[in-house]
Protein backbone atom coordinates (compact mmCIF):
# COMPACT_ATOMS: atom_id res chain seq x y z
CA UNK A 1 0.00 0.00 0.00
CA UNK A 2 1.29 3.24 -0.69
CA UNK A 3 0.16 7.02 1.27
CA UNK A 4 -0.24 9.94 -1.31
CA UNK A 5 -1.79 12.85 -0.34
CA UNK A 6 -2.44 11.89 2.95
CA UNK A 7 -4.72 8.69 1.49
CA UNK A 8 -3.54 5.50 1.93
CA UNK A 9 -4.14 3.62 -1.05
CA UNK A 10 -5.12 -0.24 -0.66
CA UNK A 11 -5.58 -2.82 -3.71
CA UNK A 12 -8.59 -4.56 -3.39
CA UNK A 13 -7.74 -8.28 -2.41
CA UNK A 14 -10.56 -11.61 -2.16
CA UNK A 15 -9.75 -12.19 1.09
CA UNK A 16 -12.04 -8.58 1.32
CA UNK A 17 -14.72 -9.69 -0.06
CA UNK A 18 -18.48 -11.53 1.46
CA UNK A 19 -20.86 -13.34 -0.48
CA UNK A 20 -19.13 -14.42 -3.74
CA UNK A 21 -18.32 -18.04 -5.04
CA UNK A 22 -14.84 -16.87 -7.20
CA UNK A 23 -12.88 -13.60 -8.17
CA UNK A 24 -11.50 -13.02 -11.14
CA UNK A 25 -8.81 -10.57 -11.75
CA UNK A 26 -8.52 -8.36 -14.53
CA UNK A 27 -6.18 -5.62 -15.69
CA UNK A 28 -7.48 -3.29 -13.16
CA UNK A 29 -8.38 -5.19 -10.08
CA UNK A 30 -11.10 -7.90 -9.21
CA UNK A 31 -14.40 -8.90 -10.70
CA UNK A 32 -16.46 -10.74 -8.30
CA UNK A 33 -18.75 -13.52 -9.35
CA UNK A 34 -21.40 -15.58 -7.22
CA UNK A 35 -21.23 -18.64 -9.95
CA UNK A 36 -17.34 -20.54 -9.75
CA UNK A 37 -15.39 -20.34 -13.02
CA UNK A 38 -16.57 -23.60 -14.25
CA UNK A 39 -20.04 -23.26 -13.55
CA UNK A 40 -19.77 -20.14 -15.69
CA UNK A 41 -18.10 -22.32 -18.08
CA UNK A 42 -21.69 -24.11 -18.66
CA UNK A 43 -24.02 -20.98 -18.67
CA UNK A 44 -25.97 -21.19 -22.03
CA UNK A 45 -26.95 -17.92 -22.27
CA UNK A 46 -26.15 -14.29 -21.70
CA UNK A 47 -28.68 -13.08 -19.39
CA UNK A 48 -27.39 -15.39 -17.10
CA UNK A 49 -23.79 -14.69 -17.09
CA UNK A 50 -24.78 -11.03 -16.85
CA UNK A 51 -26.82 -11.45 -13.77
CA UNK A 52 -24.44 -14.18 -12.26
CA UNK A 53 -21.68 -10.94 -12.35
CA UNK A 54 -23.71 -8.32 -10.49
CA UNK A 55 -22.90 -8.64 -7.21
CA UNK A 56 -26.03 -8.86 -5.27
CA UNK A 57 -25.47 -9.32 -1.74
CA UNK A 58 -21.59 -8.90 -2.24
CA UNK A 59 -20.07 -6.69 -0.06
CA UNK A 60 -15.93 -5.51 1.30
CA UNK A 61 -15.43 -5.85 4.86
CA UNK A 62 -12.81 -4.59 6.45
CA UNK A 63 -12.18 -2.74 9.95
CA UNK A 64 -10.60 1.18 10.42
CA UNK A 65 -10.45 3.96 11.96
CA UNK A 66 -10.83 5.68 9.32
CA UNK A 67 -13.11 9.07 8.60
CA UNK A 68 -12.94 8.82 4.60
CA UNK A 69 -13.25 5.92 2.44
CA UNK A 70 -12.85 5.72 -1.10
CA UNK A 71 -13.79 3.07 -3.57
CA UNK A 72 -12.20 2.89 -7.02
CA UNK A 73 -14.74 0.86 -9.11
CA UNK A 74 -15.56 0.26 -13.23
CA UNK A 75 -19.12 -0.13 -13.19
CA UNK A 76 -20.88 -1.53 -16.16
CA UNK A 77 -24.68 -0.36 -16.39
CA UNK A 78 -27.71 -1.63 -18.18
CA UNK A 79 -29.99 0.69 -20.06
CA UNK A 80 -33.28 -0.31 -22.47
CA UNK A 81 -33.55 1.39 -25.76
CA UNK A 82 -36.50 3.44 -26.10
CA UNK A 83 -36.86 3.77 -22.02
CA UNK A 84 -35.19 6.74 -19.97
CA UNK A 85 -31.98 5.81 -18.59
CA UNK A 86 -31.63 3.94 -14.87
CA UNK A 87 -30.05 5.54 -12.10
CA UNK A 88 -26.80 5.04 -11.10
CA UNK A 89 -26.21 2.02 -8.88
CA UNK A 90 -26.07 2.25 -4.95
CA UNK A 91 -23.25 1.85 -2.80
CA UNK A 92 -24.09 1.22 1.01
CA UNK A 93 -21.47 1.34 3.81
CA UNK A 94 -22.09 0.03 6.68
CA UNK A 95 -20.71 0.92 9.80
CA UNK A 96 -21.08 -2.13 12.69
CA UNK A 97 -24.11 -3.31 10.38
CA UNK A 98 -25.70 -0.18 10.12
CA UNK A 99 -26.59 1.73 7.02
CA UNK A 100 -24.29 5.12 7.59
CA UNK A 101 -24.04 6.65 3.91
CA UNK A 102 -24.52 5.81 0.71
CA UNK A 103 -22.62 6.71 -2.96
CA UNK A 104 -22.64 6.65 -6.30
CA UNK A 105 -20.68 5.92 -9.59
CA UNK A 106 -21.14 7.86 -12.76
CA UNK A 107 -19.88 7.20 -15.53
CA UNK A 108 -18.26 3.26 -16.79
CA UNK A 109 -19.71 0.91 -19.55
CA UNK A 110 -23.48 0.51 -20.63
CA UNK A 111 -24.82 -2.31 -22.27
CA UNK A 112 -27.86 -0.93 -24.15
CA UNK A 113 -30.75 -3.68 -24.88
CA UNK A 114 -32.85 -3.45 -27.41
CA UNK A 115 -35.72 -5.55 -26.50
CA UNK A 116 -37.45 -6.07 -29.87
CA UNK A 117 -34.35 -7.94 -31.25
CA UNK A 118 -32.46 -8.66 -28.14
CA UNK A 119 -29.44 -6.95 -30.04
CA UNK A 120 -26.47 -5.29 -27.54
CA UNK A 121 -24.68 -2.40 -27.87
CA UNK A 122 -21.86 -1.98 -25.16
CA UNK A 123 -20.51 1.79 -25.22
CA UNK A 124 -17.25 1.99 -22.69
CA UNK A 125 -16.72 4.00 -20.07
CA UNK A 126 -14.38 5.56 -17.49
CA UNK A 127 -13.48 4.13 -14.11
CA UNK A 128 -14.99 6.41 -11.30
CA UNK A 129 -15.33 6.79 -7.29
CA UNK A 130 -17.74 5.94 -4.64
CA UNK A 131 -16.61 8.03 -2.02
CA UNK A 132 -17.98 7.78 1.54
CA UNK A 133 -17.19 10.70 4.32
CA UNK A 134 -17.48 11.88 8.02
CA UNK A 135 -17.72 8.62 9.45
CA UNK A 136 -17.22 7.91 13.42
CA UNK A 137 -13.20 8.17 14.16
CA UNK A 138 -13.15 5.08 15.98
CA UNK A 139 -12.29 1.57 15.17
CA UNK A 140 -15.45 -0.09 13.55
CA UNK A 141 -16.19 -3.28 10.70
CA UNK A 142 -16.89 -1.52 7.67
CA UNK A 143 -19.16 -3.38 4.68
CA UNK A 144 -19.45 -1.84 1.32
CA UNK A 145 -22.43 -3.61 -0.41
CA UNK A 146 -21.73 -3.13 -3.95
CA UNK A 147 -24.92 -1.87 -6.64
CA UNK A 148 -27.32 -5.25 -6.55
CA UNK A 149 -27.52 -4.53 -10.61
CA UNK A 150 -24.46 -3.40 -11.95
CA UNK A 151 -21.45 -5.43 -13.21
CA UNK A 152 -18.90 -3.52 -10.65
CA UNK A 153 -14.78 -4.12 -11.50
CA UNK A 154 -12.97 -3.42 -7.82
CA UNK A 155 -9.98 -1.47 -8.36
CA UNK A 156 -8.43 0.33 -5.51
CA UNK A 157 -9.26 1.98 -1.62
CA UNK A 158 -8.21 4.84 -0.30
CA UNK A 159 -8.59 5.83 3.17
CA UNK A 160 -7.15 8.36 5.73
CA UNK A 161 -6.49 5.44 8.12
CA UNK A 162 -5.15 2.12 7.87
CA UNK A 163 -7.29 -1.23 7.17
CA UNK A 164 -7.19 -4.24 8.03
CA UNK A 165 -9.07 -7.78 7.82
CA UNK A 166 -12.48 -7.78 9.20
CA UNK A 167 -12.99 -10.46 12.27
CA UNK A 168 -15.02 -13.74 11.25
CA UNK A 169 -18.73 -12.46 12.53
CA UNK A 170 -19.11 -15.89 13.74
CA UNK A 171 -22.73 -15.65 12.22
CA UNK A 172 -24.44 -18.21 10.82
CA UNK A 173 -24.28 -18.73 6.38
CA UNK A 174 -27.32 -18.61 4.73
CA UNK A 175 -27.09 -19.45 1.19
CA UNK A 176 -30.10 -18.32 -0.83
CA UNK A 177 -30.79 -19.55 -4.50
CA UNK A 178 -33.82 -17.42 -6.43
CA UNK A 179 -34.97 -15.36 -9.28
CA UNK A 180 -35.00 -11.49 -9.87
CA UNK A 181 -37.01 -10.76 -7.09
CA UNK A 182 -34.28 -12.65 -4.86
CA UNK A 183 -31.50 -10.57 -6.94
CA UNK A 184 -33.03 -7.70 -5.82
CA UNK A 185 -35.20 -6.24 -8.82
CA UNK A 186 -36.68 -3.03 -8.18
CA UNK A 187 -35.03 -2.79 -4.78
CA UNK A 188 -33.70 0.98 -4.09
CA UNK A 189 -30.66 0.03 -2.76
CA UNK A 190 -28.41 -3.08 -2.35
CA UNK A 191 -28.79 -3.71 1.38
CA UNK A 192 -32.77 -3.27 0.75
CA UNK A 193 -33.19 -6.44 -1.63
CA UNK A 194 -35.57 -8.74 0.39
CA UNK A 195 -32.77 -11.21 1.38
CA UNK A 196 -30.16 -8.49 2.59
CA UNK A 197 -33.77 -7.22 5.04
CA UNK A 198 -34.06 -11.11 5.86
CA UNK A 199 -30.57 -11.92 6.60
CA UNK A 200 -29.75 -8.85 8.61
CA UNK A 201 -33.07 -9.30 10.73
CA UNK A 202 -31.81 -13.23 10.98
CA UNK A 203 -28.36 -12.35 11.98
CA UNK A 204 -26.82 -14.55 9.24
CA UNK A 205 -24.47 -13.98 6.53
CA UNK A 206 -26.21 -14.01 3.25
CA UNK A 207 -24.24 -15.53 0.20
CA UNK A 208 -27.13 -14.39 -2.34
CA UNK A 209 -27.54 -16.35 -5.42
CA UNK A 210 -30.59 -14.55 -6.70
CA UNK A 211 -29.88 -14.76 -10.20
CA UNK A 212 -32.65 -12.26 -12.33
CA UNK A 213 -34.59 -14.62 -14.71
CA UNK A 214 -32.41 -17.51 -14.11
CA UNK A 215 -33.38 -19.67 -11.47
CA UNK A 216 -34.34 -22.74 -13.74
CA UNK A 217 -33.04 -25.65 -11.95
CA UNK A 218 -30.08 -25.94 -13.47
CA UNK A 219 -27.32 -28.25 -12.67
CA UNK A 220 -24.31 -26.31 -12.18
CA UNK A 221 -26.20 -24.16 -10.02
CA UNK A 222 -27.21 -26.73 -8.09
CA UNK A 223 -23.51 -28.29 -7.93
CA UNK A 224 -22.23 -25.29 -7.08
CA UNK A 225 -24.53 -24.91 -4.03
CA UNK A 226 -23.24 -28.43 -3.28
CA UNK A 227 -19.65 -26.94 -2.84
CA UNK A 228 -20.16 -24.00 -1.07
CA UNK A 229 -19.76 -23.82 2.80
CA UNK A 230 -22.70 -23.15 4.28
CA UNK A 231 -25.22 -23.38 7.37
CA UNK A 232 -28.76 -23.09 6.14
CA UNK A 233 -29.96 -22.88 2.52
CA UNK A 234 -32.84 -22.25 0.82
CA UNK A 235 -34.20 -22.45 -2.94
CA UNK A 236 -36.92 -20.23 -4.37
CA UNK A 237 -38.42 -21.86 -7.19
CA UNK A 238 -41.51 -21.46 -9.41
CA UNK A 239 -41.79 -18.36 -11.51
CA UNK A 240 -38.87 -18.37 -14.30
CA UNK A 241 -39.70 -21.45 -14.98
CA UNK A 242 -43.45 -19.86 -15.58
CA UNK A 243 -42.82 -16.85 -16.92
CA UNK A 244 -39.74 -18.51 -19.46
CA UNK A 245 -42.36 -21.42 -20.41
CA UNK A 246 -39.28 -23.78 -20.26
CA UNK A 247 -40.48 -27.26 -19.12
CA UNK A 248 -43.73 -29.17 -18.51
CA UNK A 249 -44.85 -30.77 -15.28
CA UNK A 250 -43.55 -34.02 -16.64
CA UNK A 251 -39.77 -32.55 -16.77
CA UNK A 252 -40.42 -30.13 -13.91
CA UNK A 253 -40.70 -32.58 -11.13
CA UNK A 254 -37.62 -34.67 -11.73
CA UNK A 255 -35.23 -31.17 -11.85
CA UNK A 256 -36.63 -30.51 -8.70
CA UNK A 257 -35.86 -34.02 -7.19
CA UNK A 258 -32.27 -33.75 -9.37
CA UNK A 259 -31.47 -30.31 -7.41
CA UNK A 260 -32.84 -30.98 -4.11
CA UNK A 261 -30.40 -34.62 -4.40
CA UNK A 262 -26.95 -32.60 -5.28
CA UNK A 263 -27.66 -30.22 -3.02
CA UNK A 264 -28.07 -32.84 -0.66
CA UNK A 265 -24.65 -34.41 -1.75
CA UNK A 266 -22.56 -31.64 0.15
CA UNK A 267 -24.91 -30.96 2.53
CA UNK A 268 -26.68 -34.13 4.06
CA UNK A 269 -28.30 -32.39 7.50
CA UNK A 270 -28.30 -28.69 6.18
CA UNK A 271 -31.32 -27.39 7.29
CA UNK A 272 -33.13 -26.69 3.42
CA UNK A 273 -36.07 -24.66 2.94
CA UNK A 274 -37.68 -24.86 -0.75
CA UNK A 275 -39.89 -21.57 -0.80
CA UNK A 276 -42.76 -21.13 -3.85
CA UNK A 277 -43.25 -18.35 -6.03
CA UNK A 278 -44.70 -14.81 -4.33
CA UNK A 279 -48.26 -14.16 -5.52
CA UNK A 280 -48.01 -13.07 -9.09
CA UNK A 281 -52.09 -12.40 -10.16
CA UNK A 282 -51.17 -12.65 -14.23
CA UNK A 283 -49.16 -16.03 -13.62
CA UNK A 284 -51.03 -17.91 -10.97
CA UNK A 285 -53.53 -19.85 -13.53
CA UNK A 286 -52.00 -18.52 -17.03
CA UNK A 287 -48.78 -20.25 -18.64
CA UNK A 288 -46.48 -18.14 -20.34
CA UNK A 289 -43.99 -17.34 -21.39
CA UNK A 290 -44.10 -14.08 -20.64
CA UNK A 291 -44.27 -10.75 -22.64
CA UNK A 292 -43.28 -7.19 -22.39
CA UNK A 293 -45.72 -4.34 -22.76
CA UNK A 294 -43.96 -0.60 -23.49
CA UNK A 295 -47.49 1.04 -23.43
CA UNK A 296 -47.11 4.21 -21.36
CA UNK A 297 -43.11 4.37 -21.27
CA UNK A 298 -42.54 1.91 -18.80
CA UNK A 299 -42.67 -1.92 -18.64
CA UNK A 300 -45.19 -3.89 -17.48
CA UNK A 301 -45.38 -7.90 -18.07
CA UNK A 302 -48.14 -10.29 -19.21
CA UNK A 303 -48.40 -13.74 -19.34
CA UNK A 304 -49.30 -15.07 -23.35
CA UNK A 305 -49.93 -18.67 -22.55
CA UNK A 306 -53.55 -20.53 -22.96
CA UNK A 307 -54.70 -21.77 -19.22
CA UNK A 308 -56.60 -24.89 -21.06
CA UNK A 309 -52.90 -26.33 -21.56
CA UNK A 310 -52.74 -27.20 -17.61
CA UNK A 311 -54.44 -30.10 -18.70
CA UNK A 312 -51.43 -31.35 -20.66
CA UNK A 313 -48.75 -30.21 -18.74
CA UNK A 314 -48.41 -26.42 -19.15
CA UNK A 315 -47.30 -25.06 -15.98
CA UNK A 316 -48.51 -21.91 -13.93
CA UNK A 317 -47.49 -21.11 -10.40
CA UNK A 318 -50.09 -22.61 -8.96
CA UNK A 319 -49.60 -26.48 -10.34
CA UNK A 320 -45.74 -25.81 -8.89
CA UNK A 321 -46.79 -25.09 -5.68
CA UNK A 322 -48.94 -27.89 -5.61
CA UNK A 323 -46.73 -29.79 -6.85
CA UNK A 324 -43.01 -28.68 -4.48
CA UNK A 325 -45.39 -29.11 -1.62
CA UNK A 326 -46.05 -32.82 -2.89
CA UNK A 327 -42.54 -33.36 -3.26
CA UNK A 328 -41.21 -31.99 -0.19
CA UNK A 329 -44.03 -34.07 1.87
CA UNK A 330 -42.70 -37.08 0.33
CA UNK A 331 -38.71 -36.28 0.69
CA UNK A 332 -39.46 -34.85 4.08
CA UNK A 333 -40.39 -38.55 5.38
CA UNK A 334 -36.51 -39.55 5.03
CA UNK A 335 -35.17 -35.87 5.31
CA UNK A 336 -36.40 -34.03 8.52
CA UNK A 337 -34.15 -30.85 7.57
CA UNK A 338 -35.65 -30.42 4.35
CA UNK A 339 -38.94 -27.89 4.61
CA UNK A 340 -41.45 -25.86 2.52
CA UNK A 341 -42.58 -22.72 2.69
CA UNK A 342 -45.59 -21.14 0.17
CA UNK A 343 -44.11 -18.00 -1.10
CA UNK A 344 -48.01 -16.51 -0.51
CA UNK A 345 -47.26 -16.00 2.99
CA UNK A 346 -44.46 -14.00 2.24
CA UNK A 347 -46.53 -11.91 -0.17
CA UNK A 348 -50.02 -12.72 -0.63
CA UNK A 349 -53.28 -11.47 -1.78
CA UNK A 350 -53.37 -8.74 1.17
CA UNK A 351 -49.81 -7.81 0.59
CA UNK A 352 -50.59 -7.11 -3.12
CA UNK A 353 -53.65 -4.95 -2.44
CA UNK A 354 -51.41 -2.79 -0.41
CA UNK A 355 -48.20 -2.94 -2.19
CA UNK A 356 -49.16 -3.97 -5.87
CA UNK A 357 -46.32 -4.88 -8.28
CA UNK A 358 -45.18 -2.33 -9.75
CA UNK A 359 -44.43 -4.16 -13.56
CA UNK A 360 -47.10 -6.89 -12.35
CA UNK A 361 -44.32 -9.01 -11.73
CA UNK A 362 -41.68 -8.12 -9.32
CA UNK A 363 -42.24 -5.88 -6.06
CA UNK A 364 -41.32 -2.28 -5.33
CA UNK A 365 -39.01 -1.05 -2.34
CA UNK A 366 -41.71 -1.75 0.21
CA UNK A 367 -42.57 -4.98 -0.91
CA UNK A 368 -39.11 -6.15 -0.93
CA UNK A 369 -39.27 -5.18 2.74
CA UNK A 370 -42.54 -6.83 3.21
CA UNK A 371 -41.32 -9.75 2.02
CA UNK A 372 -37.22 -9.26 3.81
CA UNK A 373 -39.49 -9.40 7.19
CA UNK A 374 -42.07 -12.10 6.56
CA UNK A 375 -39.13 -14.20 5.63
CA UNK A 376 -37.55 -13.19 8.88
CA UNK A 377 -40.34 -13.86 10.81
CA UNK A 378 -41.82 -17.08 9.96
CA UNK A 379 -37.96 -18.88 9.17
CA UNK A 380 -35.60 -17.36 11.13
CA UNK A 381 -37.90 -16.87 13.97
CA UNK A 382 -39.07 -19.04 16.92
CA UNK A 383 -40.80 -22.43 15.38
CA UNK A 384 -39.11 -21.59 12.30
CA UNK A 385 -37.10 -23.93 9.89
CA UNK A 386 -34.12 -21.61 10.75
CA UNK A 387 -34.58 -20.49 13.94
CA UNK A 388 -31.68 -21.00 16.45
CA UNK A 389 -31.48 -24.02 18.75
CA UNK A 390 -32.78 -23.41 22.14
CA UNK A 391 -32.03 -25.87 25.46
Amino acid sequence: MSIEHERITTPVTPDMLRGVLDVERTPRGLLPHRLPAWARRQIPDEQLALAEAQPSGVRLAFRTRATTVELDTLPTKRAYRGLPAPADGVYDLLVDGRLATQATVTGGNVRTIDMATQSVELREGPPGTARFADLPARDKNVEIWLPHTEITELIALRTDAPIEPAPDSGRRVWLHHGSSISHGSNAAHPTAIWPALAAALGGVELINLGFGGSALLDPFTARAMRDTPADLISVKIGINIVNGDVMRLRAFTPAVHGFLDTIREGHPATPLLVVSSILCPVQEDTPGPLAPDFDGGTVRFKATGDPAERAAGRLTLNVIRDELARIVRQRAVDDPNLHYLDGRDLYGETDYAELPLPDEVHPGPAGHRRIGENFARLVFGAGGPFAVATG
